[in-house]
């Protein structure tokens, strides 16, 4: 009977230590990471009163059978106390990108500076020395630093993710090594074919991140799919200055070259300079009594023909005394009485084709200079125009010819040969440009040839002798072509190779940090670049049930868990994987730990009505003796 009593004190005891373990389930329901555990009892020792005996096998089958063991149970004890270390709790987001959610059966890796533990708690933050720690007790978070030879995450022995330190807080400046040329060049785009060319930019960095930019110049030939580019200057962005000469002396791109071009310029419009250019008219419509010659004295006709033709009054009209007819077809007034503007142009119908018979050049300080007619001269290094079609005599420069023409500054222009037109006007046929390259293109298919004789579509833009800080840039213009856009060209430059190399960078500021699914760390920089920081590393375990629980959603190893090895493992190596901005809950099923706790109460109460039923049965044992 005393038995009886023992077995059921086990029973509330192993009961109570079940109900123990169903409460803190229940308590860690929204515990991050908490896994649930479950007990299991067996019974306690036996007391035999009677050994079992076998069988007795005499001959005749003459004995008797054998006799089973009498044994006496002495209650119950706790079997096991097991945990659902493999049971996935489920996810919730919190959108914060160092919350770290594990799908698997790896273990993060934290340290609190002596010893090393697991934990399934993803909660990190970065702590005051830019390491990345756990929320709940700063221990912090193991894992594999970056190969400086690399830029990847080393396997190795485990060490703290120091995220945050002064190297990572930016992102070194570079200079650009490479750009490239894209888009169309159309032959009928004005801006090609005007003097100035068709300005193209290209920006690009130094080694300390300061941005400059060169500005190109592409100009048509005259002959389908040649064209030339040109250097005109590089630009501090900074400022909006040049670089200076001296700095752009230095900078080479292609060569010193005469280049074939159609540059026109119209004869001046300035009447100081009647006489230097004699035109005949061959067709003169809708003015009366035109001249044979323009320029030459007009027979005044009556005010009715001059009102026709220039739009005067009658009053204006008649206060004209001589005029003549210029090259613009305009009225020239030189002699009048009364008060009247001195140049009329034509109205509205009135047209002048002129055709022209000589150009007077003015010499040099003055004077009367040679005569030249239509046809195309040659000038020599020293600006004399040296021959021609008819030869001009005496030798004239190219500064005598600068006042005749709009906009005609051969010193800028490096003017080799010119053409002087039938209308007066002036065609730059051929001239010498500095840092220049032919620019080719398939006059069939338009597309590109070749730039400066190499049809790789690489050249350089010599920077680096011009400054140490620079490097020489490799512009590729392989890809442009020479197509019909609507007579609009869509060239432009840009740094960088299209797969976005060499581009160079200015020095960038850590904008935010991101953890991929194998846990490599890596930093965004608002210069458009990113940078590795680490990976966090796993421990995997032969058994992890076998891992002691130590309170603050932490493990460590046991002998029967397996050891840590020090380096851990890539997740993804075992089929696992890390979610950023999400955290993994408990695993605690509450309708299955209610359930064990409805049946952990009956059986408490049924032990303890053991204790209630034997101590009445030993109160009738004593009541025997009154």
């Amino acid at each position: 009977m005393m038995r009886s009593l023992f077995s059921g004190v086990a029973g509330l005891r192993t009961h109570q230590t079940k109900m123990d373990v169903i409460g803190n389930n229940i308590a860690n329901v929204n515990t991050t990471a908490y896994k649930s555990q479950s007990t299991t009892f067996r019974d306690l020792m036996y007391q035999t009163t009677q050994a079992a005996s076998g069988p007795n096998r005499e001959v005749g089958n003459t004995g008797i059978g054998g006799i089973n063991a009498r044994q006496i149970g002495l209650g119950v004890q706790v079997g096991a106390i097991n945990t659902n270390i493999s049971g996935q709790g489920s996810a919730q987001n919190t959108g914060n990108a160092f919350d770290i959610m594990i799908s698997g059966d790896a273990f993060f890796i934290v340290s609190n500076g002596m010893e090393n533990f697991f934990t399934r708690d993803g909660s990190f933050y970065v702590d005051g020395a830019g390491n990345l720690a756990m929320t709940s007790n700063g221990y912090k978070v193991m894992g594999w630093q970056v190969d400086p030879e690399t830029g990847n995450p080393k396997p190795n022995t485990v060490s703290p993710l120091e995220i945050m330190n002064d190297d990572n807080m930016t992102y070194d400046p570079a200079a650009t090594t490479d750009a490239r040329v894209t888009g169309i060049v159309d032959k009928n785009d004005t801006a090609v074919n005007s003097t100035s060319g068709r300005m193209m930019n290209l920006e690009f960095y130094d080694d300390k991140g300061y941005l400059y930019t060169a500005k190109f110049s592409i100009h048509s030939t005259g002959s389908e799919g040649r064209y030339y580019v040109s250097l005109e200057d590089i630009l501090d962005s900074g400022t909006g200055q040049s670089i200076g000469e001296d700095m752009l002396a230095s900078v080479t791109f292609g060569s010193t070259m005469e280049v074939e071009t159609a540059i026109s310029k119209s004869c001046t419009s300035d009447p100081t300079l009647a006489g230097t250019i004699a035109f005949t008219s061959t067709t003169v419509t809708g003015i009366p009594t035109a001249p044979a010659t323009i320029g030459a004295a007009l027979t005044i006709p009556i005010a009715a023909d001059l009102q026709a033709a220039y739009g005067m009054t009658a009053a204006e009209a008649g206060v004209i005394q001589a005029a003549h007819i210029d090259a613009k077809g305009r009225l020239v007034v030189d002699q009048q009485s009364g008060t009247l503007k001195n140049i009329w142009p034509p109205a509205a119908g009135v047209t002048v084709t002129p055709t022209i018979t000589s150009v007077s050049i003015p010499a040099t300080g003055g004077g009367t200079g040679p005569t030249a007619g239509v046809g195309t001269y040659t000038v020599d290094a020293n600006g004399n125009i040296t021959a021609g079609t008819p030869a001009p005599n005496p030798v004239a420069t190219l500064a005598d010819i600068q006042a005749l023409y709009n906009g005609f500054t051969p010193g800028v222009e490096g003017v080799k040969e010119f053409r002087i037109e039938a209308d007066g006007s002036l065609t730059i046929t051929r001239k010498e440009v500095e840092k220049s390259a032919n620019l080719v293109y398939n006059a069939e298919t338009g597309l590109f040839d070749n730039i400066a004789g190499n049809s790789d579509g690489l050249i350089t833009l010599g920077l680096n002798a011009a400054h140490g800080k620079f490097s020489d840039i490799s512009i590729n213009f392989s890809t442009s072509k020479n197509v019909n856009n609507g007579g609009s060209s869509t060239v432009g430059a840009a740094k960088g190779t299209s797969q976005g190399l060499g581009s160079g960078r200015k020095i960038g500021e850590l904008i935010g940090i991101s953890i991929a699914k194998s846990g490599i760390i890596t930093a965004s920089y608002d210069n458009g670049m990113s940078k590795c920081l680490g990976q966090i590393a796993t421990a995997t375990f032969a058994n992890p049930a076998g891992l002691e629980k130590q309170g603050d959603n932490l493990y460590s190893a046991t002998m029967n868990s397996g050891e840590f090895d020090g380096i851990g493992s890539n997740i993804e190596d075992g089929g696992g994987y890390m979610q950023s901005g999400v955290l993994e809950m408990s695993n605690v099923d509450l309708s299955q730990e209610f359930t064990e706790m409805i049946t952990t109460q009956r059986g408490f109460q049924a032990n303890s009505r053991i204790i209630t039923v034997s101590d009445t049965m030993l109160e009738e044992l004593t009541n025997l003796k009154r």
